[in-house]
């Protein structure tokens, strides 16, 4: 590694100790040039091990243990407050990156001053022929999706501009924080990235996706498979939350025929696999959540210096709609 510190890396970990191995031994084996940058792990109250594993393994490695779950944005937040660098790197416990991820990341924010985050070139776990994400994508269904899922990785070999990063291996630009606000701890999991990169958008900022960083992901391992109980309910809250909290109520009220058909949709598709009332009370606690003093506080306010950037946001909706429609 060759510079001063530029990077914090910071590793939200839950009982993953299974992970937390092939997760810190590929970080430390990226090979020469890379920027110089330090780990920091949150640990989310772990009782599997991970606290003395970390301690005897990896003595070079930064913990922060916490005594209890307090999620993924409560975690994160931790560490990006706590990081002394200009970038942090948000990395899942349940990866293993490749040579040249953090070069690739860094490249790639420090080359363009308006990027607020750069999403990594995610692989799946057991076919690494194929992705589980290339940054994320929202329509004006209301669905948010991560692009190229399920594809052949080689399709997605070049740069590109997204809605938003997975926070799963994402590079931030860390003072645009202290602009914008952190993660909004009300979503614990699921779309938090998703608020984070629209409400970047909103104030002009932009999020890209980089292909030479690239990331093993094995994926939901925290919840079990894609579609579960748990995921589903706090799926559906925050897609309520995250659109209801970045609108303005005119946008939403333009947009809320095109959301009201997509909950429709996703409500059949759940229904299908016996979720269909599982899917309806996480909307529903969606809701509450947006009316409740902490969701009203949390609003992206309107700003009339922001309106060309919702035009343009709205546009993107129309955009992504069309790709999802047409399977692109």
């Amino acid at each position: 590694m060759v510079g001063k510190e530029e990077i914090t890396v910071v590793i939200p970990n839950y009982n993953g100790i299974s992970f937390l191995q092939d997760c810190l031994q590929s970080l430390f084996s990226q090979g020469p040039g890379t920027p110089k940058f330090g780990v920091l792990v949150v640990d989310n109250g772990s009782e599997d091990g991970s606290l003395d594993f970390l301690r005897d393994t990896f003595p070079n490695v930064q913990v922060k243990a916490l005594p209890e779950n307090t999620g993924f944005c409560h975690a994160v937040n931790l560490g990006i407050q706590m990081a002394e660098t200009p970038y942090v790197i948000l990395l899942n416990n349940d990866t293993k990156v490749k040579p040249g991820f953090v070069a690739g990341l860094y490249g790639a924010i420090t080359g363009r001053e308006n990027l607020f985050s750069v999403s990594a070139k995610m692989l799946m776990w057991d076919r690494e022929d194929l992705l589980d994400d290339a940054g994320d994508q929202y329509c004006a269904l209301g669905w948010a999706y991560g692009r190229g899922k399920g594809k052949p990785a080689g399709r997605y070999a070049s740069p590109a501009e997204v809605f938003s990063a997975c926070g799963g291996a994402a590079i931030y630009r860390k003072s645009v924080f202290d602009r914008i606000g952190l993660f909004d701890e009300q979503h614990f999991a699921y779309l938090e990235d998703l608020d984070i990169g629209w409400r970047a958008r909103i104030y002009g900022y932009r999020n890209a996706y980089e292909p030479s960083a690239e990331v093993v992901h094995y994926g939901s391992a925290s919840t079990g498979s894609r579609y579960n109980e748990k995921k589903t309910l706090l799926a559906a809250s925050n897609n309520v939350y995250v659109a209801g909290k970045n609108m303005p109520f005119v946008q939403l009220l333009w947009n809320f025929p095109l959301l009201l058909a997509g909950y429709l949709i996703k409500f059949l598709f759940f229904s299908g696999k016996g979720m269909g009332g599982i899917y309806l009370r996480g909307l529903w606690q969606g809701v509450k959540k947006l009316c409740s003093p902490g969701g009203r506080a949390s609003r992206v306010p309107f700003r009339w210096r922001h309106l060309k950037n919702y035009f343009a946001i709205q546009l993107e909706l129309y955009v992504n709609l069309i790709r999802i429609l047409k399977k692109n």
